[in-house]
């Protein structure tokens, strides 16, 4: 307990209030301070619009069945804080993240104090030192870190990775990296370090080629993700795949993750361990295919059997993750559906809606007890305008709305914001609802 009722946990929570802050004089102070734990395993780097989670989740799972004991960071957290942190593919206890998170808000508070940290850390500047430290304690062979934004700036780019990947480039936070394609692809290729391979995965041009000026100069070598042999056959939404590595084809693969956009991910996923295996991490050709068809990466496509129906649910909270949503929609051949929609306000909202609009039968409206989210109210009323003749029901509270998404239909779909689909997967199977 720190500061008379308030937890460790609480107070790093309270930072969320300093917001997003691009920038890496406070993680350099905190980890420098730490000890550098960054530093104590190998570590595997991997940004992208979109599909990075993902990505992640693929190689993290390959370096298991590999018999590495493994760190896995990534960011948000659906439901609780410690699932950013990972250890051997388990959300981290929560007496080991509340320990490590009383040490480095302590040494915040010394360095606050004599003038090493001139401002406070943001919430995931201090988060991202929690999992660096829980991995050190925890004694991880190798860490896989995924960026939460961006990356030239982001607190995870402390890090000297043995190899760094980039999933994907669309358009998302153009607010903090920039409105066009190529500017948001130099942002994310801030990753890029001096012999560092850096695997680029499925990119506009425009975004490969500032890609490209950014590894150079940087000097790190760019490496394209696997290749796709022969056709992919996507039965039920997801995909069984060949992949052209390094040394040959691989065997056909079912890929674990639904979704057509999962072929790209998966190439990038293939190259990204190919390449750590020649490090000297060993991984095999057993262990990566594992990787493919075993890992796991919840409230992505994700169907709950609940007792009114089955639900899908999904974060896609930008346009690109909208339309692999509609996609997969449409190649497992259950659409129309009807869809609970909950959006942020600084999303765009037209380009999400837009491919939703190909797969629903109707929409009902919710939101999430956040003042950056839409109303219930006013998302409907946007809907509304932007897809006349839409049939859009409003229902503030989201388990309600799920209910009246599934009184007339045996599937639906939750989409949207993170906040939303998280705490929603969590009560639902809480009360009784099962991963299918």
């Amino acid at each position: 307990m720190l500061q008379g009722d308030v937890t460790t946990t609480e107070r790093l929570l309270a930072l969320e209030a300093f917001g997003i802050k691009l920038g890496l004089e406070n993680m350099r102070t905190l980890v420098a301070a730490l000890g550098h734990p960054e530093r104590a395993y190998p570590t595997i780097h991997v940004a992208g619009t979109n599909g990075k989670g993902s990505v992640s989740a693929m190689i993290e799972r390959a370096l298991r069945a590999a018999g590495h004991r493994t760190g896995l960071y990534t960011s948000p957290h659906l439901d609780r804080i410690e699932e950013r942190v990972a250890i051997g593919g388990v959300p981290v206890a929560e007496a080991t993240f509340e320990a490590c998170a009383r040490d480095v808000l302590a040494m915040v508070d010394a360095a606050r104090a004599d003038g090493r940290l001139t401002v406070s850390p943001t919430f995931f500047e201090v988060t991202t030192a929690v999992a660096f430290e829980a991995f050190r304690r925890s004694r991880v062979d190798v860490a896989v870190v995924e960026v939460g934004l961006g990356g030239r700036f982001d607190a995870t780019s402390v890090i000297t990775p043995v190899v760094s990947a980039i999933t994907s480039i669309a358009f998302d936070h153009e607010r903090h990296l920039g409105s066009t394609l190529a500017a948001i692809a130099a942002e994310k290729a801030g990753i890029a370090r001096r012999d560092v391979p850096l695997v680029v995965g499925e990119v506009p041009s425009e975004a490969w080629t500032a890609i490209a000026g950014a590894a150079a100069a940087a000097g790190a070598p760019l490496v394209e993700a696997a290749q796709v042999e022969g056709p992919v056959d996507m039965t039920g939404g997801v995909a069984t795949v060949r992949y052209r590595g390094a040394t040959g084809v691989y065997p056909p693969v079912r890929l674990s993750l639904a979704g057509r956009h999962q072929v790209a991910n998966a190439a990038t996923a293939v190259r990204v361990l190919e390449l750590v295996d020649a490090q000297g991490l060993p991984v095999g050709t057993e262990a990566l295919l594992t990787g493919l068809r075993d890992a796991r990466w919840p409230a992505r496509l994700e169907w709950l059997r609940c007792t009114e129906g089955d639900l899908l649910i999904d974060a896609a909270h930008n346009p690109a993750g909208a339309e692999a949503l509609a996609s997969y929609v449409e190649d497992a051949g259950v659409s129309p559906l009807p869809i609970v929609l909950a959006v942020m306000r600084d999303k765009d909202l037209a380009s999400i809606v837009r491919p939703l609009a190909r797969v629903a039968s109707r929409f009902v409206t919710t939101q999430v007890a956040t003042t950056r989210s839409w109303s219930a109210d006013a998302l409907a009323a946007r809907l509304a305008e932007l897809l006349p003749g839409v049939t859009v029901d409003v229902e503030p509270d989201p388990h309600a709305a799920v209910k009246r998404a599934l009184s007339g239909s045996p599937r639906a779909v939750a989409a949207g914001s993170i906040f939303f689909v998280g705490p929603l997967r969590a009560t639902l199977l809480g009360s009784g609802a099962v991963s299918i």
